[in-house]
């Protein structure tokens, strides 16, 4: 209940009006109860972004011009007309739940005034427990007018607001727990840390249908000598995390790949390890226990790509005993740890990229490239 209902409540509770007349027409005794979910992220997310753009643009917020030509031009790129070659094969929308609820409102002000609210009113919904005694009323009252033959006198919302729904749920969780039905354990799956608790699908307002993305992660021993910002790590157990979604052409690597233009760092992996790799991905893996103090990567030292260029590393599996650190321009550094493999015998980017360093003087001298180790791959 994170907004008024629409169009798709109405076709979706026909086939349920339709089923139970059916059903009472044939001399059945039909029992159709009405709730209101009420649980999940969406009421809090959109509470908590509500209260966000008042803190930063005030009350009323007043928004700057140029996010607003900025949101337009994302919008037209990303919901162009299909051609008619393939008008045929794309009805879906590629937008999440939550953005197509919103309609062409960019922000959850612009959200809120759409339902006809004023200034005053919307600041009140700040507060999550609002939209619980605001929005039901108005579904009943729309859902009467649509002729919708359930029993009201059933009629709940859900969360801590319901005791009596609250101590239900308790109660069968404590039940089914104490049974050995259910257990509590972690598994991989998309998560918040703004609100502390995972997202799923329709509460996310970009990045439907996405899931976690398992990579393998290859601890890549630094070998001395250490470049001058990691001087003073020297000694300690340091590694390059490079990452691969192929671990089995980790026997034809012949060096490693880093961003030259990105930004890296040296992260405290446990209280032995230290792992080099970028700062979003050392935040990701915070969140899965690899890092010394759960959720809170712990930077050492800040890094350019450009200051790894030419570092010796010893990597499992390898046919050489050291492999080189070199510079490749279009490792996408938002995709897993910005470190990658190079393994030319599977890869047509590896070879080409590995190629241009050797025949390009002008490349080599550039990056700081030695000539030293290179052969020419045939």
């Amino acid at each position: 209940m994170n907004g008024l209902l629409h169009l798709g409540h109405a076709f979706t509770l026909s086939k349920l009006e339709f089923g139970a007349a059916y059903h009472r027409l044939c001399g059945s005794n039909v029992l159709l109860p009405f709730a209101f979910h009420c649980t999940g992220m969406p009421i809090k997310a959109s509470a908590d972004k509500l209260a966000r753009e008042m803190h930063q643009y005030g009350n009323p917020p007043r928004f700057p011009v140029d996010r607003d030509s900025k949101t337009d031009k994302a919008n037209d790129s990303n919901n162009s007309c299909s051609t008619p070659t393939s008008a045929s094969n794309n009805y879906k929308s590629k937008r999440s739940k939550a953005v197509a609820k919103s309609g062409s409102h960019k922000s959850q002000w612009e959200i809120m005034r759409s339902f006809d609210l004023s200034d005053e009113e919307i600041a009140k919904f700040q507060d999550p427990y609002h939209w619980l005694s605001y929005f039901p009323p108005l579904a009943m009252k729309d859902l009467k007018a649509f002729g919708l033959s359930c029993d009201w006198r059933r009629s709940f919302i859900t969360t801590d607001m319901n005791p009596f729904y609250d101590a239900f749920v308790r109660w069968q969780m404590g039940k089914l727990r104490n049974t050995g039905k259910i257990v509590k354990g972690k598994q991989y799956m998309i998560y918040s840390p703004l609100d502390g608790q995972p997202c799923a699908d329709h509460d996310r307002a970009s990045g439907e249908e996405v899931g976690p993305q398992e990579y393998v992660l290859i601890k890549m021993e630094v070998t001395p000598p250490f470049p001058p910002k990691l001087k003073a790590l020297e000694g300690r157990n340091v590694y390059l995390a490079a990452d691969t979604l192929r671990p089995e052409t980790l026997y034809g690597q012949t060096n490693c790949w880093i961003q030259p233009d990105e930004n890296y760092g040296a992260f405290e992996a446990n209280d032995i390890d230290i792992f080099i790799l970028t700062a979003r991905s050392a935040r990701n893996l915070a969140y899965q226990m690899l890092s010394r103090v759960p959720e809170k990567p712990t930077c050492l030292a800040e890094l350019r790509g450009r200051d790894l260029i030419g570092m010796q590393v010893k990597s499992p599996l390898a046919f050489n005993e050291i492999v080189y650190v070199l510079p490749m321009q279009n490792i996408l550094t938002h995709k897993g740890t910005g470190i990658c493999i190079s393994v030319p015998s599977d890869s047509p980017d590896d070879f080409i990229a590995f190629q241009e360093l050797v025949t390009s003087p002008g490349m080599r001298v550039m990056y700081g490239v030695k000539m030293s180790g290179f052969c020419l791959l045939k």
